[in-house]
């Protein structure tokens, strides 16, 4: 199905500036604006889902970008967060975006290293330890972590950027802890993923739904078959002739809609059902 040539992206592409960005947030947008209504990490979200690659003109563009950010070319006029290591969470956020556009580039290469190292280190014993990951942490970027996206490292930029880069005797327990992580997926889903949404046609399975579908980049089999509850908990969910809906709540601008309108609650159920086929083919 393709969702290219829909309202929804050509809203976003009309965004976008001249040097690939849609404009000067990359990451934090706290007021949005008629000027910036949009950050270039929710538009890159957004453009993705609807199907867009590294082969579409506004993801060159913008991948382009990142790489010039990346390799200090030119800085983001983003203001830097005080709370946490700045430096190093944009090369961790712009390689992880690079990472997902499945860029080649040295400075993301570096960071997949870095942080696979760091985790290797952190559950080489089978278990995660906190010492160890603070020690391998200072030893790598030559600071101790400071603020919540390193204290706590379970967030949607590691996770995306370690998949399928671990020790596969440790990726498997690096996945598990995700799983029983009290907090969830920063960024993506703020509660445990072993517990199930109770209702299915909620917000709440949007969120957890886009976990799944960020776990489900994972390809180690021991890995996947951790997910299995999930793949019952969604056919129990199943309506009649192998379709599903999340519900109208879902609607959040970056997941759904995708069809250019939920006037109809047929749409609805299309996009939903499109959507959970896609996670469907990876996860079984």
């Amino acid at each position: 199905m393709d969702y290219k040539n829909s309202k929804w992206a050509e809203e976003i592409i009309n965004l976008q500036h001249d040097n690939g960005s849609w404009g000067n947030n990359f990451h934090s947008l706290s007021l949005p604006s008629k000027k910036q209504p949009i950050t270039t990490e929710q538009a890159l979200r957004r453009l993705k889902i609807l199907g867009y690659t590294i082969d579409d003109k506004p993801i060159k563009k913008a991948v382009k970008y990142i790489e010039n950010c990346i390799n200090g070319k030119i800085d983001i006029p983003e203001k830097p967060e005080k709370l946490h290591n700045w430096k190093i969470f944009t090369e961790l956020m712009f390689s992880t975006w690079l990472k997902i556009f499945f860029v080649d580039n040295k400075k993301v290469n570096e960071n997949i290293k870095n942080w696979a190292l760091i985790i290797n280190t952190s559950f080489e014993n089978g278990l995660y330890n906190n010492k160890k990951y603070i020690q391998s942490y200072e030893k790598t970027f030559g600071i101790k972590p400071k603020g919540g996206r390193f204290i706590d490292f379970v967030t949607f930029y590691q996770i995306s950027l370690l998949a399928n880069s671990l020790d596969k005797a440790i990726e498997p327990i690096f996945y598990e802890y995700i799983l029983k992580h009290n907090c969830g997926i920063y960024y993506i889903y703020g509660k445990n993923i072993i517990t199930l949404p109770k209702i299915f046609e909620s917000k709440e399975t949007n969120g957890y739904i886009s976990a799944i579908e960020l776990l489900s980049d994972y390809k180690n089999e021991k890995c996947i078959s951790q997910l299995g509850f999930v793949v019952k908990w969604i056919n129990k969910n199943m309506l009649e002739e192998n379709k599903w809906d999340i519900g109208k709540e879902s609607k959040d601008g970056i997941n759904f809609p995708l069809s250019h309108s939920w006037k109809n609650k047929e749409d609805r159920i299309k996009d939903c059902t499109y959507r959970i086929n896609k996670l469907l083919e990876k996860l079984t």
